[in-house]
């Protein structure tokens, strides 16, 4: 099937159309002491004819030299004068007829926004640094000069060299032992977008959990996340079994440091994790199956732009949750489907009920698409394949998505051209289902569309009633909690009391132990009561929590509970201070909005 003509993308200088980078070799060297990487990358292009000019995308990269096929011959280039804070510098390449290579030398800043270098003492280990890279959804500009477009995708092969007792990892072909000299050489044979474009260098060992699937981790990390991730190869045959096979070859995992802004990003081949989800009882393991249905929908159809980027997120949590229903259970499933309804309301009401940020497809021209990565794409999309799928049925819905997969494998797609598909294959042939669905309101009008089916979880009722026991007197200790998971206890936070008192809150603490407790998901719904109530026996662990751990979701919360109260706005300022070091611009970029940036950053 050939590709369709796609929306322009507002996010990137590029001119695929033009002349668009089909393979880049990539040649690094890590120096942890400058905090840089001193690269080479070469491009292989496809040029139209008439072409004359390469335009790539770059933000604070030092271009120090462009070389045609021979890698001696200048060509002439011009970096704009123009720089944007959130683009970056245009870097437009003179083509010579016949050009079909180019081969740039540079430098990355040592604050490139994508590149996160961490001291020893950041570490779990303490002894080594470690460099992580987050490309998503525009920073693989500050770290590759490239068509930093979901919609251009190109094969890579990569050769990095750092210190001799790190190891060295992309999103490619990936080592499973250290190298004696420090030099890595990668391969990555399907063509990805440069969003997913990655590399970590650290102190990091491998352990296998199957044929295909394994965990990379620091040592000291290791054995639990061996023992946290022991499913994931059944997650890889339920998704395999859902909606067609696996098309990347490995399916590892990377536990990072807790600075990494994310709880994971599906970079293929090689998903990186945060450490927050290693609760020691599997429940928080459904992060590893979003980041893996992605190998389908984002890695295999990527969303065109990120005005797209429901067709991403959407389809991934709808995947998720199914790959979570086949192996533990609807009951378990549905714990998760309200748990994501909650916070899609909430999104909504932050952002504004006629909010046109609420609409599924977004504009986010001249802004930061980061603006789009929240639950409405996220949650609206997945909200929107639950009502389709009580409209046509599961087994119609699942074929639709299966076909959706193959037909589209290793293409973008953009928010028209998969309406126009989903009419022609899906709604045409179930009369009168577009009506029932109400497509368009879901796709260009705010809120959620009345049509949309309840989500409900009778594992929930259980936490409700005990709820209900505790308004009515009941003793924290008396209640029914000993088989609770982590979404009960979560979902029991969420249904406390706004305006609880510091009283009752010790209570409860001295009953659960949240406030000592090691599971991030708990802690944050836990701390911004103990801020609200002045509880301040959970005062030291909140700011403990927000200078170790970097992930945004954990992060935006508790610091708008700290500066929601009088004297949280100088607390937060203090914390932040002191934290801000350990934190990934992703992070910071949103927190010195929030918060206020530190005069010393």
């Amino acid at each position: 099937m050939a590709a369709p003509l796609l929306a322009a993308d507002p996010h990137s200088c590029a001119r695929p159309a033009e002349a668009a980078v089909r393979h880049l070799s990539l040649d690094l060297t890590v120096d942890f002491a400058a905090r840089t990487l001193q690269g080479r990358a070469t491009w292989q292009l496809e040029v139209q004819p008439g072409a004359t000019d390469l335009w790539l995308d770059t933000r604070d990269l030092a271009i120090e030299a462009v070389t045609l096929a021979d890698g001696v011959t200048l060509t002439e280039f011009e970096l704009s004068d123009d720089d944007d804070p959130v683009l970056g510098r245009p870097l437009r390449i003179h083509l010579p007829t016949s050009t079909r290579q180019v081969s740039i030398s540079y430098r990355t800043a040592p604050d490139a926004a994508a590149l996160q270098w961490l001291s020893p003492e950041q570490t779990a280990g303490k002894q080594h640094p470690f460099l992580f890279t987050q490309s998503q959804a525009i920073l693989a500009r500050t770290w590759i000069p490239c068509q930093d477009s979901p919609g251009v995708r190109f094969t890579y092969e990569a050769t990095v060299r750092g210190p001799r007792e790190l190891l060295a990892l992309m999103s490619a072909e990936n080592p499973q032992e250290l190298s004696a000299t420090g030099e890595y050489h990668f391969r990555m044979p399907q063509p990805i977008p440069a969003y997913l474009m990655a590399l970590a260098v650290g102190d990091l060992r491998f352990e296998p959990l199957s044929p295909r699937t394994g965990v990379y981790a620091e040592p000291a990390t290791l054995p639990v996340a061996t023992a946290e991730f022991g499913d994931l190869e059944n997650m890889v045959a339920a998704a395999e079994e859902l909606y067609g096979p696996y098309r990347w070859e490995r399916y590892d995992l990377l536990v990072l440091p807790p600075s990494f802004p994310f709880g994971g990003m599906e970079n293929p081949r090689l998903t990186f994790v945060t450490p927050t989800i290693l609760a020691g009882d599997r429940s928080l393991t459904s992060l590893v199956a979003h980041e893996l249905a992605h190998s389908w929908s984002g890695n295999l159809v990527t969303n065109a732009t990120w005005n797209d980027f429901w067709l991403n997120e959407g389809f991934t949590v709808y995947f998720e949750r199914r790959i979570m229903e086949r192996l533990y259970g609807r009951p378990y499933a549905d714990m998760l489907q309200v748990l994501g309804q909650t916070a899609l309301h909430h999104t909504i009401d932050e952002l504004g009920k006629e909010s046109i940020d609420t609409h599924l497809h977004l504009d986010l021209a001249d802004r930061d698409p980061d603006e789009g990565l929240n639950e409405i794409a996220y949650e609206k999309g997945n909200y929107l394949l639950l009502t389709l799928e009580s409209i046509v049925g599961r087994e119609k819905l699942d074929a639709f998505i299966t076909q959706y997969f193959a037909a589209h494998a290793f293409q973008s797609m953009d928010t028209a051209h998969f309406l126009a598909y989903l009419r022609r294959e899906l709604l045409d042939q179930v009369p009168g289902s577009e009506e029932k669905l109400q497509l368009d309101k879901w796709i260009n009008a705010p809120g959620i569309p009345a049509v949309a089916p309840p989500v409900q979880s009778e594992r929930f009722a259980g936490v409700e009633a005990a709820l209900q026991s505790w308004r009515h007197g009941a003793a924290p200790a008396a209640l029914e909690t000993a088989a609770w998971s982590t979404h009960e206890w979560v979902h029991f936070l969420h249904g406390l009391p706004e305006h609880i008192s510091a009283e009752q809150l010790q209570q409860l603490d001295q009953a659960f132990g949240f406030t000592h407790s090691g599971n991030a998901e708990i802690l944050t719904a836990w701390l911004p009561l103990t801020v609200r109530a002045g509880y301040s026996a959970a005062d030291e662990a909140l700011a403990a929590f927000l200078t170790r751990v970097g992930r945004r979701k954990f992060l935006v919360p508790l610091y708008k509970a700290l500066l929601a109260t009088p004297a949280g706005t100088e607390r937060a300022r203090q914390i932040y201070q002191q934290a801000r070091p350990n934190y990934h611009s992703v992070s910071t970029s949103t927190l010195d909005t929030l918060v206020g940036k530190p005069a010393t950053a």
